[in-house]
């Protein structure tokens, strides 16, 4: 990956973590240019969403305030590094789970 795929996916790559949906647009904008960049973190953010989404119907049925507050701070942080990762030019995995998402979601963005 060289620094003009970088520079043109930065933004993609940024928008892949706002929202489920902007994962969806990132995957579908990047299905022509099949940038790595943007791909790495199309997989990067899809796998944090569904790990949101399932961890978050299993705290849903824990009723218990500090469960609740640990996984809001865990997904705050996780996503704050990937954003920031991105808009940094950089491919680096978030922690954890970074490298399990690259290698399941290794048909994305290729």
């Amino acid at each position: 990956m060289n620094q003009q795929e970088i520079n043109e996916g930065k933004t993609l790559a940024f928008v892949s973590y706002l929202t489920i949906i902007g994962t969806i647009i990132a995957y579908f904008m990047n299905n022509d240019k099949k940038n790595p960049f943007i791909g790495f973190h199309t997989r990067q953010s899809l796998g944090l969403w569904l790990t949101y989404f399932v961890l978050g119907w299993v705290i849903s049925a824990v009723d218990s305030w500090y469960a609740t507050l640990a996984f809001w701070i865990f997904f705050s942080v996780l996503f704050i590094f990937g954003i920031v990762s991105a808009l940094g030019g950089k491919s680096q995995p978030v922690p954890l789970l970074g490298d399990l998402f690259q290698k399941w979601f290794s048909r994305i963005g290729q």
